[in-house]
């Protein structure tokens, strides 16, 4: 009986792409986005292409074809050579790197690791995710250690600011150290490197949260002075959801475990996160294609394209708006904010009601989010983006514009 075999080459999705590169709206056929839409939330779950998916079903249809072998004899194999081709993209040694299904997962990992007492602290920033508040919350709450936010002001950090933020909230009760490359709900991309620095020659230990840094930035491990780096791969370098790594220094591996202990406690950091239980790996083992595709799109260059975009549809927007630029240059990335100060009240049932409104009567996919005493809106620039998008969503906002 014949076995099903996964012998493509990464590339074999995209041999029908031309060398045209495809961007905008003849990009658009690449994905299943709905016809329609503006789709200008790609920070929130990504968008995976066809060919990404493809890649996924095969796999799937490799461990359905006999699930016994699949999961004990081959998915070892398949999964740490997938994480070793991630890894090198990331900058990284694989046998330093595990999947996990997100970010947040990521981040829970090694703070459920880690043991915190009453009297240390753990610093984060006021920008930071809400799910890793939470999941500080609970940690601080069990432990009795005190979760300190520095402040960063907004409108008005920038990269100077934000780093002596963060260092005079630095104490000697600092235990860990948990920061955001690229902020979630305002798209500001820190100065990664000189915060790990500084933190490291206080001796703090350091858990970045990459969530939107893969595909849109550049990402380079061994250059940061981090001991956990977690990130996703479904947000802007094209990967099935839900894919993600958690990246851990080797003097840290022995204390960090899944939030799911299983058959591989003991034998190693790798053995623990590569199995868990039984569940579907088929999106961790097609991260090789999605970063193939990534690089067929453009690699760097399609990073700078999304980033001149996202700033370019961000100044339109302001100057339509009427408001200020909040982010200097050296902040933004492929994922901006612009104030909206004529939409109603800064708080989360208006956010929701607009975003909603903007979705179902102008089809404009696009989060409004409440931060400080302002709403804020918060676009993406990805491939299938181009100007015409954000002119939309300018002329939706001018049709639910609130007050004069």
């Amino acid at each position: 009986m014949s076995r099903a075999t996964h012998e493509q080459s990464p590339d074999d999705p995209l041999a029908h792409l031309s060398d045209a590169r495809p961007e905008g709206a003849a990009a658009r056929p690449l994905f299943c986005l709905e016809d329609g839409i503006a789709f200008l939330n790609n920070g929130g779950y990504g968008a995976a292409p066809r060919a990404v998916l493809a890649a996924q079903q095969r796999w799937r249809e490799q461990m359905e074809a006999e699930p016994v072998r699949f999961l004990k004899r081959e998915l070892p194999v398949a999964l740490r050579n997938a994480a070793g081709i991630f890894a090198a993209f990331l900058g990284c040694h694989g046998d330093d790197l595990v999947f996990v299904e997100n970010a947040t997962s990521g981040v829970n990992a090694v703070l459920r690791s880690l043991e915190f007492q009453a009297g240390d602290e753990i610093v984060t920033t006021d920008h930071v995710y809400g799910a890793v508040r939470k999941t500080l919350a609970f940690v601080g709450s069990r432990s009795g250690a005190r979760i300190v936010e520095a402040p960063l002001p907004y409108p008005g950090s920038n990269p100077e600011s934000a780093l002596a933020s963060i260092v005079t909230a630095l104490t000697p009760q600092t235990k860990l150290l948990v920061v955001d490359w690229i902020t979630s709900p305002t798209a500001l991309v820190l100065p990664i490197h000189a915060i790990c620095a500084a933190a490291r020659a206080r001796g703090i230990p350091v858990l970045v949260d990459a969530a939107h840094a893969p595909g849109q930035v550049p990402v380079d491990i061994a250059s940061l002075d981090a001991d956990w780096i977690t990130g996703n791969a479904h947000k802007w370098l094209f990967g099935a959801r839900s894919s993600a790594f958690l990246w851990t220094h080797p003097d840290r591996q022995r204390d960090t475990h899944p939030t799911v202990i299983s058959h591989g406690y003991g034998a190693g950091y790798c053995a623990e996160f590569d199995w868990v239980g039984t569940r579907d790996p088929s999106t961790w083992l097609a991260v090789p294609a999605a970063i193939e595709f990534w690089r067929t799109m453009g690699g760097d260059a399609l990073m700078a394209r999304n980033h001149r975009l996202a700033s370019e549809a961000a100044r339109m927007l302001e100057a339509r708006l009427r408001v200020a630029a909040a982010t200097p240059d050296a902040m933004r990335g492929a994922m901006q904010t612009i104030e909206l100060t004529r939409h109603g009240p800064a708080d989360f049932e208006n956010a929701n009601r607009l975003t909603l409104r903007l979705a179902d009567a102008h089809g404009v996919t696009v989060p409004i989010i409440p931060f400080g005493d302002r709403l804020w809106l918060r676009i993406s620039a990805q491939l299938f983006n181009e100007m015409a998008d954000y002119e939309r969503l300018a002329d939706a906002l001018d049709a639910e514009r609130t007050t004069g």
